[in-house]
């Protein structure tokens, strides 16, 4: 591309952890090319992710009903020309996104690389090495737009004002705040839920503890209330866990979105993984990699035994048990005290 592009589509539909991982990047971007506009094709759901970067708007993929199938796709080709984009940067790479890009062909659309064989090599065990973050293969597809990202010290947003409905809910003692995010997308990325209530008890006697979650979570996370433990999961709307989150002081979370929803906050993160691993390139952004407690890699040797945690060998389901409560809270006591 001779020129540079003046409106740039970004197609980034799901999955939450993929999309708050876009945040950073278009962070760097602003800071680089405020001129240029941007709209992020996303889920409703995810707009409030993009609340403070200047210049970027969200439209809204209404993939159920609206723009659902092919001619649904079609309609939406239609509605975001509408915009004036004059390039596209599909980061999600799916059925859905390249039929999407079908439509707007003219545009010569580039998308993400997401380096599967790779991936599958490190799964299989015939490579074991760092490979590309997914920010780094993020910021390669506007590389090839023709505005490259110059990686610098990130910047992040201030700390949120918290509304007197959530500074009753989480109380008002001065002590540090740890997030913990007990739940991920399958159990082999869950740290083992009678390990992590030792967890949270260790933790509540230095710290006000958050529990994060679902609404289908609130229901065990509650047998963990106490006095310095608060349930945030199912009461908040995702604008308002955001400004909670902005307000941590560490947050300890499996291999799962709430894990690059505190990154992009610029909250220190402590992460657990079981059958995944850092290698595979989803390691929270601008994290120190000492941040990270790993699966016992000796007793259970196929770890990364998929990108995702779907699928693993017998027994390997209970692999982070390896990992003992005490390193965690041990962990998290030292991060505490990091700059970051």
């Amino acid at each position: 591309m001779s020129q540079p592009p003046k409106h740039i589509l970004v197609i980034r539909l799901s999955a939450m952890g993929d999309v708050a991982m876009t945040v950073p990047v278009l962070r760097a971007f602003r800071a680089l090319y405020p001129e240029i506009k941007i709209t992020v094709l996303t889920r409703g759901f995810y707009k409030p992710f993009f609340r403070d970067l200047e210049n970027v708007n969200v439209f809204e993929a209404d993939l159920k009903n609206k723009h659902s199938g092919f001619f649904g796709l079609l309609d939406l080709s239609k509605e975001l020309r509408l915009l004036g984009i004059d390039a596209v940067a599909d980061l999600h790479n799916v059925l859905r996104t390249k039929i999407l890009k079908v439509f707007l062909l003219d545009l010569k659309p580039i998308q993400i690389d997401k380096g599967r064989s790779e991936k599958k090599a490190l799964v299989k065990g015939e490579i074991f090495e760092q490979l590309k973050t997914t920010h780094q293969r993020y910021m390669e597809v506007f590389e090839k737009l023709g505005v490259p990202i110059i990686e610098a010290q990130p910047q992040f947003p201030k700390r949120s004002i918290l509304s007197s409905n959530i500074r009753d809910m989480v109380g008002s003692d001065i002590k540090k705040w740890i997030g913990i995010a007990p739940f991920a997308a399958h159990k082999s990325k869950m740290y083992p839920l009678p390990l992590m209530a030792e967890v949270v008890k260790a933790l509540s006697h230095e710290y006000t503890v958050l529990l994060f979650g679902g609404k289908e979570d609130a229901e065990y996370l509650n047998t963990l209330q106490g006095s310095q433990v608060h349930v945030i999961a199912g009461k908040l709307s995702l604008d308002a866990e955001l400004d909670v989150i902005s307000n941590l002081d560490v947050m300890l979370s499996m291999d799962s979105g709430n894990a690059h929803m505190a990154a992009m906050m610029g909250i220190k993160v402590v992460t657990l993984w079981g059958v995944t691993h850092p290698y595979a390139g989803f390691y929270p952004f601008h994290q120190d990699l000492d941040f990270a407690l790993l699966a016992d890699r000796s007793k259970f040797p196929k770890i990364p035994t998929s990108v995702y945690g779907n699928k693993f060998p017998e027994g390997y389901e209970n692999s982070m048990a390896s990992i003992r409560p005490e390193e965690v809270v041990e962990k998290v006591k030292q991060v505490i005290k990091k700059p970051y």
